[in-house]
Formats: C-alpha cells, structure tokens, sequence
C-alpha cells in the first residue's frame, strides 16, 4: 500500500502553498481582530482555479478528487490559516456534491460555472435550533405554489450567509408524520439566499474564526422557483449524504493542519527558549508530549485520507471518515494543548498565535458531527451493537 501523494498531488499542495505564503500569521491575526472576511485571499485562490478542484471538468472544475480537495484544505490551514483560512473556501469544496451527483446538465451549467469562479458564494442551511445533529426533525418548511416553493423557517450556524449570494437549503416538503420514514419528505434546494425573503441574517458572536462569520437565518416567505429543486422531492436527506462524508474528511484534514503548525511553533519555541541555561526542548517534560502530538497527528491523516481514497473510488467510507474526522480533532487540540503549555506565558498572548490555533481547532472537535456521536455510528455499524439515540 502507497502511503505517499504522487507528484501531481504533491504539485496541488506546492501551488496553494505558494498562495498561503503570501498570507502570513500577521494577517490572520488582524483578521481574527477585526473580523473582516478575508476576500482577498479568497480571490486569490478562486484565481489559480482551486476552487473547483472537484468539480467536473466541463463546468471549470480540475475534475479531480475529494483527496485532492484535502490536501487544498490541509494546506490552507497548515499556513497558519487555520479554519479562517479554510472555512472561506470550505463550501466551495465539498457543498455542490449533490448538485454534482444529482443536478440535471442545466443546473450544473447554471449552479457550478459561477461557484468555481468565485462569483457566487454559497452558504449552507441544513442545521436548525432545536433540532440539532438530529436532521429529520428540521421544522423548516417549503410548501409547493404553483411554479415555486415558498420557504418558512430558520437555520443556525450558517456560515458566510453574511456575503453569500446562494444557499443550499434543506427543508421540509411532507411533514414528518405522513411518511413512513423520518428521513423522507425532505427536499434539497440550491437558490438565491433573497434578503426579501431570508428576512433576517444573524451573525453569532463566536469564541474563534472571527474572519468567517456564522449566523442564525430566519426565513419568512423565501420564493424558491421549482427549479432550484435538485433531484427529487422529498428525497434531499439521502442527496446531503453525498456531502456529508467528504465534509467530515476536509475537517479532519484541516484539523491535521492546526495540529502541524501548532507543533511547529512550539518545536521552534522549544528549540530557542533558553531557562537554567539550557533550551526547554531539552527537557523531557517538553520533548515527550510534543513528540506524542506528532505520532497522533500523522496516524490520525492517514485515516483521514484512506476515507479520501475510498470515497474517490466509489466505495463506502462512512466509518473511516468519521473516524478520520474525530481522531484528527483530538490529535490537533492535544497540539495546540502542548503548543500553548510549551510557550508557557507566551502561548497566552496572541502575538504567538497558538492560543488562535487553540480557539480555531475546537470547531473541528464540535461539527459537522459530535465526538460522541461518531463515537455511537462507529459502534452501531462497524461493532453491531444496538443503535443508542
């Protein structure tokens, strides 16, 4: 078995690379301060075509895989980017999959051209207030008139709805009582995110990633013309999957990437700091937790890129990906933990930048999917044990 990228993989990540050197940890600072979305890295990116590194070939995608989307999304946040980095382009790079897999040749023409261009921006609506990780009991509801559906409700934790010209929005076409399953009668859209309609954007005041902002979207009378439906009705839950799996392997591998540079800096710091006359690093007390990071980050990718492999060869990947996912987050905080106890004081204050990694790397440990969640799939489908929630 081949552990190793080969060199076309390996140009992807020299190339973003070249782009992230531009946008060094000062400039992710300010941003983190000020709160602004970083428009200017994100052009660039959109500028050497990477945005649809994914998407196919005919719409101005690079036709390649989830795999090489990773190694994009790894190396954006490895930059010292971290989730403020990755999370601009996030959507960009694993959302479309189901307008991909399941959007007729006009919606792809019409949806995906202006998405990898970097002309629209597209935020996700699927999560809501009460119902949590628990997606079949969303109370958004679209109701059919006429040519159009009419949308009434509200998502959370929407990320760049602020700036975002389109959502794909998951709503409720048939209650959840008139079908036989929960996950039926959900229906998957991809439309213009209209202020007419989407009559409130909240932003929420948040603990990290203050570059990429994340709301509560309140929807009262949203037109959504019918075709903007993708797929079939009441069939959305099971088109989302499509995107689901390689969400968790991008957020793995950007959590891979805080863990690098958090251990990077602290390997530095260890190195130059000099107490009793002697570097910290040569402390075992230093040396054992920074070089346990590195073990557990570099098992953790490659779980996260076997889930990449298998799900760019059209096999099931479910458990790897969200395995990948949960080892690579707590690998990562573990990390940006002896990243901070390394620089001792300093790790407290921002010029440092690894108590940025810390607040950053928490995302990974929260979404798309709780630890104990995966921890709960894991155990139903690959230990057969009984299913707990």
């Amino acid at each position: 078995m081949d552990f190793t990228f080969s060199p076309e993989q390996e140009a992807v990540r020299d190339a973003v690379a070249r782009i992230c050197a531009k946008y060094d940890d000062t400039y992710w600072l300010a941003r983190d301060t000020d709160g602004e979305f970083p428009e200017d890295f994100v052009a660039d990116i959109a500028a050497g075509g990477w945005l649809g590194i994914a998407m196919p070939e005919e719409y101005g995608g690079a036709g390649l895989g989830v795999t090489e989307a990773a190694i994009i999304a790894q190396t954006i946040a490895e930059s010292g980017a971290c989730l403020s980095g990755a999370s601009s382009i996030h959507m960009n790079l694993f959302g479309p999959m189901p307008v991909v897999v399941f959007g007729t040749a006009e919606q792809k023409e019409r949806m995906l051209v202006p998405l990898i261009k970097g002309e629209d921006r597209c935020c996700f609506g699927v999560t809501e207030p009460d119902a949590g990780l628990n997606t079949t009991a969303i109370s958004t509801r679209a109701e059919k008139t006429g040519d159009h559906y009419v949308v009434h409700g509200r998502k959370m934790w929407t990320s760049t709805a602020q700036t975002a010209n389109k959502i794909l929005l998951l709503a409720r076409t048939t209650p959840k009582e008139d079908c036989a399953k929960p996950t039926e009668g959900l229906s998957l859209f991809y439309t213009d995110l209209d202020r007419g309609g989407a009559t409130e954007v909240r932003e929420i005041a948040k603990m990290g990633r203050k570059a990429v902002d994340t709301n509560a979207v309140f929807f009262d009378g949203l037109k959504v013309p019918k075709e903007n439906l993708i797929g079939e009705e009441g069939k959305g839950f099971h088109y989302l999957l499509h995107g689901l799996n390689p969400e968790r392997v991008l957020i793995g591998a950007e959590a891979v990437g805080i863990g690098r540079i958090a251990l990077k800096k602290a390997s530095e710091y260890a190195r130059e700091r000099v107490v009793f006359g002697r570097p910290i690093g040569q402390n075992q007390a230093i040396q054992h937790p920074l070089a346990k990071s590195w073990a557990e980050l570099e098992a953790a990718n490659l779980m996260v890129f076997k889930a990449a492999s298998l799900y760019d060869a059209g096999q099931p990947c479910g458990a790897e990906a969200n395995a990948g996912k949960y080892l690579a987050a707590e690998a990562a905080f573990h990390a940006c933990e002896s990243a901070i106890l390394t620089h001792g004081g300093m790790g407290y204050a921002k010029e440092f930048h690894v108590e940025r990694y810390m607040r950053e790397v928490m995302i990974a440990r929260i979404a798309p999917v709780s630890r104990e969640l995966i921890l709960s799939f894991i155990a139903e489908r690959v230990l057969g044990q009984p299913k707990s929630y």
